[in-house]
Parts: structure tokens; C-alpha cells; sequence
């Protein structure tokens, strides 16, 4: 966390949320996926550093649930789209107008849901995402809460197994993730073909999880979709990093 200023705000419904900065010139936020973090998903792989060192302002926001956010429990506290909301909190206190954005898996999903509100980025990033993780998100939500409730009970042992060590091992509430998944807002085909912001779709060439990064690009008008190595965790690492940096300098 070398060189990294941590800031708490408060949302509009007095949830105290953290973001991270670092660096000078152009604002890129950068926004971590399900169970993970600012810290886990974007600074101990080297991504954000890498963006620092392209001449970026790096501005990462840790989830409500997440990080060094605020963790709530209480319904009310997890309304529909809330994490999107969020965002835009994060926008409004910075006073970010020009900016460029970008997402990883819970990440992505966020992301597109602040496009398809109105945010207007001048380049978005989706990344560990396909079609069906955007307009599906339900049936991901289901598998999910079935992992965090029942564990190595549940239908997929493995995969139950493996939400229980990722919560463990980033400190996070399963009554707070399953707010998470409480909250998801669907999005539509149609809501993803009117966002007119240029936005690179890229996905580990084995990474399955959340469907097809080409079909989601196809939706988008200026969409385009890249591959690299890895499947949905692995491919967190240099490639991603590179291929980030150099799509928001071209």
C-alpha cells in the first residue's frame, strides 16, 4: 500500500466508504470484484501501480462490503443498485467529470449498470466479464448465495469451499455479501446497446464464469473484445494490467 492515501466518505444513506488514490494526471476509477478488494484486486497484483506509472490519478473504490468500507448488515442498507449508487457518490465527492472507468467481475458489473444510469466516462474497461454476467446477473447471484450459505454443502462442494476461503481470507461478512447479491439490478440488451462510451471487453481466454466477452462487445456500440491468459482469478496479473494501460492511452 506504498504511496497510496486512503480517504473514508460518506454515501448518500451515511455509509462510510473508502477509496484509495494515487498518482497525478487523468482520473481513471478502478472499482474491485465480489469478496475481493482495492488492495487484493488491483494493488498486490501490480495493476494499479502500473496505471500510476502510465501517468494515470488512480482512484479505487472499495465496495460497500469490501475493504476498508463499511460492511452493513441491515436491509435497508442494501436497496437495489446500490453499489452503482455508490459510484456515483464517489464521482460527486471527487468532482469527477472527466474520467475514465473501469471494472473487474462484481466490478464490471457495477460499472455497466453506472453506464446504462448515465455515467459518462470517456473509455470503461469491463474486465472478468461476459453478456450473461450483465443481463443474467441473477442466476450468478442464486449460485453465489447458495456458496456463502451452505459452503462445502452445497451442490458444487468445491466451489462452496472455495467462497468460504475467499471471504475468510478478505475478512468480509457473509451477511454483508449476501446484501451484495440482494441488490443486483437487471440490465437489459437494449439498455447495454444504448451506451455510446468506447469499452474494451476483455476476459482470461479459460475464464468461463460470467459468458461471453465477445457477445457482451457485440452489444455495446463501441465495444470491443480482448483475451488473455488465465481463467477468472489467474488472468488478475501483468497481461490485464498492460492491456488496461494501453487501451486508455490509445
Amino acid at each position: 500500500m506504498e504511496g497510496w492515501t486512503v480517504e473514508r466518505f460518506a454515501a448518500r444513506d451515511g455509509v462510510q466508504l473508502a477509496n484509495h488514490t494515487k498518482g497525478s494526471g487523468r482520473a481513471v476509477v478502478i472499482i474491485h470484484g465480489f469478496l475481493s478488494s482495492m488492495e487484493a484486486n488491483w494493488i498486490a497484483p501490480g495493476i494499479a501501480d502500473r496505471m500510476v506509472e502510465a501517468g494515470f490519478r488512480v482512484v479505487g473504490l472499495d465496495l460497500r462490503g469490501h475493504g476498508l468500507s463499511d460492511a452493513p448488515t441491515r436491509p435497508e442498507l442494501w436497496p437495489e443498485d446500490v453499489l452503482a449508487t455508490d459510484g456515483f457518490d464517489l464521482l460527486a465527492h471527487l468532482g469527477l467529470i472527466d474520467y475514465d472507468l473501469v471494472g473487474y467481475s462484481l466490478g464490471a458489473r457495477t460499472s455497466a449498470r453506472m453506464l446504462v444510469r448515465g455515467a459518462k466516462p470517456r473509455r470503461a474497461v469491463l474486465g472478468g466479464m461476459g453478456a450473461s454476467g450483465i443481463v443474467s446477473s441473477g442466476k450468478r447471484a442464486v449460485l453465489f448465495r447458495e456458496w456463502i450459505v451452505k459452503g462445502e454443502q452445497a451442490a458444487d462442494p468445491a466451489a462452496g469451499r472455495r467462497v468460504q476461503a475467499m471471504m475468510q481470507q478478505n475478512g468480509v461478512k457473509p451477511e454483508a455479501m449476501l446484501g451484495v447479491l440482494s441488490s443486483f439490478s437487471p440490465t437489459t440488451e437494449d439498455d447495454l446497446r444504448a451506451v455510446d462510451t468506447p469499452t474494451l471487453v476483455i476476459s482470461g481466454v479459460d475464464d468461463h464464469d460470467n459468458g461471453s466477452p465477445e457477445e457482451l462487445a457485440s452489444l455495446l456500440p463501441h465495444g470491443e473484445a480482448k483475451r488473455i491468459p488465465g481463467h477468472h482469478l489467474s488472468a488478475v496479473g501483468a497481461p490485464l494490467g498492460r492491456a488496461i494501460v494501453d487501451y486508455l492511452r490509445s
